[in-house]
């Protein structure tokens, strides 16, 4: 199934990035909100995988769900808390987020280099699960 197509500001840089910009690349998805316990464990092992993966090969996109924030800023706020300088991408409330048919966050897409879903992972995943689907596909 092809992914939804979609063209969002990243919140780090300013810079819109259009899903196509990466096709060729595997890509790796992730819907996220601030506030949530299970997204900011979900983050933290994310980041320690950002800091060591071949960026040429994966294009990690996380997008952040504003219309599930208090304030449209506070998924910023805290990625710079952390020290986070991947791709944040920041959804208009919850349209990218609908788009993809979420149910919760985090929530976890793979996509083949044709931008094709090959895994969707709720966020009841074990990050090894989304290890294991990632190895299939680099």
């Amino acid at each position: 199934m092809k992914a939804p197509l979609f063209s969002l500001k990243d919140g780090q840089t300013g810079n819109i990035l259009r899903l196509e910009d990466v096709k060729g690349q595997v890509v790796m998805l992730t819907f996220w909100a601030s506030w949530c316990p299970d997204s900011q464990r979900d983050l933290e092992q994310k980041w320690e995988l950002y800091k060591q993966m071949d960026k040429a090969k994966l294009a990690f996109l996380t997008i952040n769900v504003t219309g599930r924030e208090g304030r449209s800023d506070d998924g910023i706020a805290y990625a710079k808390e952390h020290g986070y300088d991947f791709t944040i991408l920041l959804d208009e409330g919850t349209t990218v987020y609908d788009q993809y048919r979420c149910m919760g966050v985090p929530t976890t897409f793979l996509l083949d280099e044709e931008l094709n879903i090959k895994y969707r992972y709720s966020d009841r995943a074990a990050f090894m699960e989304i290890m294991q689907g990632l190895s299939t596909l680099l």
